[in-house]
């Protein structure tokens, strides 16, 4: 075939003796294949596969399967297999006969390019791609022109279709391979598929799109002309493909070779394009040199007219719409529709408009009007043009202002694109009220893009906060629409009232799942604010009335189902969510309701009054009964906790605006909407409403754990969060009834555990708001106290290991233990003396407690908890003298824990009892680890005005000590919990760090267990996790030679080597270390992002073991048989120590300069030694 060279000749490797044998092992493969689709004896076929692909230089005998064989399995097996080869023997392989593998791969699809086997032809071609990159930064332009003549001569259908068809294939499989986020692992470094992607994006990218363009061009005149389906649609759905995965690209020179950038000046660019809304869109960004090939050249017409064709010539064929030449075509406008940035002029937008007119021209008709359309749909008509015409409208509106965005429709339609955008989604909301409650359907999908839409365009722009404005046909849609959707979102929850199948019900979800749905709600609502919030007010007014008019008569529940989706409606509208900070009033409602109006008349006061009304209403027990099921107040409570951050008591100065525009209106708004919440006004009365309504949902809905957690760590976290509600708080009689049930009454010793803990936390930080440090250190005192007190005394009676088995007794020690944590983690400055006190108070009864309920595992953990989060709160702020008080009490702690062996595990239990056991030691485990780390910190964060060391406590020794009694009880297999093993390398890689000059002291047990621990994290799955080990590593052998150098012992026996039982010598810790690191890193698989650390722990490790390091090389040196290789090996172990002007210190200019030689290194020779 011309242009490509007929495949003869053997491939790289020995020749073998006869052809028996190739035939042999094609005969073995063929068995393996169909062993394995037969289900015999699987995993012997699977070895004699992997035997093929590891074997050395297997390419003579995969040509041979490929060619002869008549089992397609076989024949992808051995295209894997010289895949696997070639990548790995790359480094010897001759450049005759790397190009020969490449020629036989091309060769091969070429000449079977009308073979009915896909999936082999795909895989030769995944073959020939990767072998293409592989030699990329080693092949000449003149070699790479050669080769892509040859490919181009295909795409461009000299060849024939079929020829055609898999030339374009290899282009799709070239940038995929090309591209970062599907690129094949080679065992390279990162900056060669840098390099590689950022050599093919600047030289060949746009040179590939113009000959797919070219293939499509080519064959559509047959394709449009022709009454039925032609072989050209192959070729030109291919051809599309390739277009589209170009455009999706990740453009890193779209500006000159700068970074990505967008053209401000384009049609209104967004400058906010990084908006977590942006599902199914990707900005297409290639920059000005792709002007003249995607913008000039009439190419978008050429796409959009050839669609139109088509779509019109197969009107009547309802399939068609789901052909893959169809949905190609769609899915590249669409793409079209992101294209932004630099490729465009800076002439104010003209160009990027046309082009976006362009497109919308066809879009269009797939669309509108979308009251026929959705008809069209329903009468079985595909919806897949309706939904990619929603996406194209969610690119547009990646790309563009609001303003932009409407007017684009106004030249070719008598209304905006938002006009259509409101109409479109009403029409799908209809569809979703008409077909509720069944299971999801097409509109489901076109409203969650819509919505994606919506949000797209209203996002905040600036970072005022400011919601983009729209023009008023647009507020008018966007309220029309609005009004809409709270209509479907009542009769969905009326009808849920109705229907049994709750599991089903999408409404009966937790509020947290809906909340991108209400937030994109909000957005749209907050867009015709004027409209949305009397609207909401009336809706709720209503059903407030009618519940209230029919007690007793009728049922109330679906109005009951109708009040709660209102007040998430209007929590999402009416306030943003607070988390890790106080969030603002919107911005709409700052700039709208601006005029000086009563209390009475404000909109925003009107609506929440009503509600709060409303939630008053609960603490009327009969009230309580019949209408405040828990599922409505978890709705009451999570609406308070969002509302409160935004509206309740807030200082004056977090309400200034940050641009000067709105000054006069803030200032406006302020006389109305913010003094009305204020502390002079109704604020605190708010706030006494909101506490006695939490207290209610904790003390009169017992075993409602979802309902208590919202109250608990959603609405009362939010009002202790800031201090100037804190001082009312305290002063509130509710809040004084709440922190005295809880230190005196058994009556919140009902909630769950976790709650209790959340709420003693929350009661000692509303000690921020007292008058002075002493009041809120007597204010924990008198919380804390008689808890405090009942641990001493159980603690000391005399028949305490009868009674404290009993189970209210357990019940009631948990509860203490959980509420002593949660006060322990409130540690601050204010309160830190009253909860150290609390703390010291409790230590002996700890420890006692600790013995008697060693056999209760789940209290020994609340035990372990509560230690760790008071010295963790603590430990900055001791004295001396207290932080040796504390330190001594760890330590018996420790003791304690490990000579009653608790974390042992027997060997005798069952296996699921086995592995409950394990889940509890693990749990216990970490604790303990964290409780070392709260002590390493003094070293680190110490406020105390005296150092330790005047009280003789070393925190090193202390943690070491630690270290040496938790470590037996860490095995292998529970560093298989991925959070313990990543808290117990963290500790490991910190002490080794900060205080390497007291690992020898550990014993020769205890030492060799945490060195073989750090030999099982290196060979983690876990990246983290061995890059811990090898900052251990490089702490270890570092202060080894620094302070060998000095003239010191460094580590001591541990480095020199040691006897075994036997009498045989036993290398030093340093010297396995060098051993097992060079053959990770020589032999075994690893992430490239590790090789720079890896670096940094080899090189104070071959400083301090030159000789071992020498003779390592001379056993590689020896073992390898061929001549050429054996060179290149000599001179890369010599570069690796002495490249770059590398000298013997360990300073930060040397490490960098090592971590270069070590990738040149491994480049040089880690494919051919792996071969050995």
């Amino acid at each position: 075939m011309q242009g490509f060279p007929e495949r003869g000749g053997p491939g790289p490797g020995p020749v073998p003796n006869d052809l028996a044998h190739l035939q042999a092992t094609m005969h073995t493969i063929e068995l393996a294949c169909a062993s394995i689709q037969m289900h015999i004896n699987p995993a012997a076929a699977e070895a004699t596969i992997l035997s093929l692909c590891q074997s050395p230089q297997p390419y003579q005998a995969c040509q041979f399967i490929l060619e002869n064989s008549q089992v397609p399995d076989a024949r992808f097996q051995a295209a894997a297999a010289i895949r696997d080869a070639a990548i790995r023997e790359w480094g010897f392989l001759t450049a005759d006969d790397r190009r020969s593998l490449l020629s036989f791969c091309l060769s091969f699809v070429m000449q079977h390019a009308s073979s009915k086997e896909g999936f082999v032809l795909a895989k030769v071609s995944s073959v020939a791609a990767q072998l293409m990159k592989r030699g990329w930064l080693d092949t000449t332009a003149l070699e790479k022109e050669a080769f892509f003549n040859q490919v181009n001569q295909a795409v461009l259908g000299i060849h024939g279709l079929d020829v055609q068809f898999t030339g374009v294939n290899f282009l799709e499989s070239l940038v995929s391979e090309f591209s970062p986020s599907t690129s094949s692992a080679m065992g390279l470094p990162r900056e060669f598929h840098e390099q590689c992607r950022r050599s093919l994006e600047i030289d060949y990218l746009k040179m590939f799109y113009c000959w797919a363009r070219d293939a499509a061009l080519s064959v559509t005149n047959r394709i449009v002309e022709s009454k039925s389906e032609v072989p050209e649609v192959k070729v030109c759905n291919a051809a599309l493909r390739l277009m589209l995965q170009i455009l999706n690209w990740d453009f890193h020179l779209n500006n000159n070779s700068t970074k990505t950038s967008i053209n401000v000046f384009s049609a209104g660019a967004r400058l906010d394009i990084d908006s977590s809304k942006r599902s199914e869109c990707t900005l297409v960004q290639p920059g000005p040199a792709w002007r003249d090939v995607l913008i000039s050249s009439g190419h978008i017409g050429w796409l959009v007219n050839l669609y139109a064709a088509l779509r019109q010539k197969f009107s009547r064929e309802g399939y068609w719409l789901d052909c893959p030449i169809a949905v190609s075509a769609r899915k590249l406008i669409v793409q079209f529709c992101s294209l932004t940035g630099t490729i465009f002029l800076s002439d104010n937008g003209q160009m990027h408009e046309h082009h976006l007119l362009q497109l919308l021209s066809g879009i269009i008709e797939w669309i509108d009007p979308p009251e026929a359309v959705a008809k069209a749909i329903g009468c079985g008509k595909s919806e897949s043009e309706m939904l990619d015409g929603c996406r194209a409208l969610l690119s547009i509106a990646n790309v563009t202002t609001p303003f932009v965005f409407d007017q684009l429709l106004m030249s070719i339609r008598p209304f905006g694109t938002l006009t259509l955008l409101s109409t479109l989604m009403c029409e799908v909301v209809k569809v979703l009220m008409s077909t509720y409650p069944e299971e999801e359907t097409w509109s489901w999908e076109a409203r969650d893009i819509l919505l994606d839409t919506w949000t797209a365009l209203l996002v905040p722009l600036d970072s005022t906060g400011g919601n983009a404005m729209l023009p008023p046909e647009g507020i008018n849609a966007a309220g029309n629409l609005f009004a809409l959707i709270v209509e479907s979102e009542l009769k969905a929850a009326a009808s849920s009232a109705l229907t049994d199948d709750v599991d089903g019900d999408y409404l009966q979800s937790s509020i947290s799942a809906m909340d991108e749905r209400l937030s994109s709600y909000a957005l749209i609502a907050r867009a015709a604010i004027h409209v949305a919030i009397p609207l909401l007010t009336r809706l709720f007014s209503e059903r407030f009335a009618r519940l209230n008019q029919g007690r007793g008569i009728i049922d109330p529940t679906e109005t009951l189902e109708e009040v709660y989706s209102l007040l998430l409606i209007a929590g999402h509208v009416l306030a943003d969510e607070g988390e890790g900070e106080t969030p603002l009033v919107p911005y709409a409602i700052q700039t709208y309701f601006t005029d000086n109006m009563g209390a009475d008349e404000h909109p925003v006061i009107v609506l929440s009054s009503s509600i709060i009304g409303f939630a008053e209403q609960s603490l009327d027990p009969k009230m309580r009964a019949s209408v405040f099921s828990p599922r409505l107040l978890e709705a009451v409570i999570w609406f308070f906790a969002r509302w409160s951050c935004t509206y309740l008591m807030n200082p004056e100065e977090v309400r200034e605006t940050h641009s000067q525009d709105h000054q006069l209106q803030s200032q406006q708004l302020r006389k109305g909407l913010h003094s009305f919440f204020r502390e002079h006004n109704q604020g605190k009365l708010v706030l006494d409403i909101i506490v006695r309504v939490s207290v209610t949902t904790l003390l009169s809905y017992p075993g409602e754990k979802d309902l208590q957690a919202l109250t608990c760590y959603q609405l009362l976290h939010a009002l202790v969060r800031e201090k100037h509600i804190c001082v009312h708080l305290v002063s509130l009689d509710s809040w004084r009834n709440l922190a005295n049930a809880f230190a005196n009454e058994k009556s919140l010793f009902l909630l769950d555990l976790a709650h209790q803990r959340s709420l003693a936390q929350t009661l000692v930080h509303s000690a921020s708001g007292l008058i002075n440090s002493e009041a809120s250190n007597q204010y924990v005192r008198d919380l804390m106290g008689h808890m405090a007190t009942y641990l001493g005394e159980l603690s000391s009676k005399n028949d305490l290991k009868s009674v404290a088995q009993q189970p209210d007794i357990i019940l009631l020690v948990s509860c203490v233990l959980e509420r002593l944590r949660g006060v322990a983690t409130a540690s601050e400055p204010r309160t830190q003396k009253a909860i150290y006190e609390l703390g010291f108070s409790v230590m002996n009864p700890i420890l006692v407690l600790l013995e008697v309920y060693k056999h209760e595992s789940a209290v020994v953990y609340l035990l372990l908890k509560f230690v760790v989060a008071w010295v963790n709160g603590q430990i900055s702020y001791l004295e001396a003298h207290e932080t040796a008080i504390v330190v001594d009490f760890c330590m018996r702690l420790l003791q304690l824990y490990s000579s009653h062996n608790i974390g042992k595990i027997s060997v005798s239990l069952s296996s699921s009892l086995l592995s409950e056991a394990k889940t509890e030691k693990y749990k216990d485990l970490r604790a303990l680890l964290q409780l070392l780390s709260s002590l390493c910190s003094k070293d680190m964060v110490d406020f105390s005005s005296d150092s330790i060391e005047t009280q003789g406590t070393n925190i090193s020794q202390v943690v070491y000590f630690g270290l040496h009694i938790v470590t037996p009880l860490i095995s292998l297999d529970l560093l298989k919990y991925p959070k313990l093993c990543h808290d117990y390398f963290a500790l490991l890689s910190h002490l080794l760090e900060v205080y390497p000059e007291t690992v020898a002291q550990l014993n020769s047990e205890a030492f060799a267990h945490v060195l073989g621990t750090l030999d099982f994290g290196l060979h983690h799955q876990d990246a983290e996790i061995i890059n811990m080990c090898l900052r251990s590593l490089k702490a270890l052998a570092s202060y080894h030679y620094k302070e060998t150098a000095s003239g010191k012992t460094g580590l001591g026996l541990h480095a020199a080597g040691r006897k075994d039982s036997g009498g045989n010598l036993q290398e030093g810790i340093l010297s396995q270390f060098l051993r097992s690191l060079l053959q990770l890193l020589l032999f075994e698989d690893y992430s490239p992002d590790l090789v720079g650390s890896a670096a940094d722990a080899l090189l104070p490790l071959i400083l301090c073991e030159q000789g071992l390091y020498q003779r390592l090389g001379n056993e590689l040196i020896e073992r390898q048989a061929n001549p050429t290789l054996r060179s290149r090996l000599v001179n890369a172990l010599q570069s690796l120590i002495s490249a770059n002007q590398l000298s013997s210190t360990l300073d930060r200019i040397n490490y960098q300069r090592f971590r270069k030689n070590l990738n040149n290194f491994l480049i040089e020779v880690r494919g051919f030694l792996r071969t050995m």
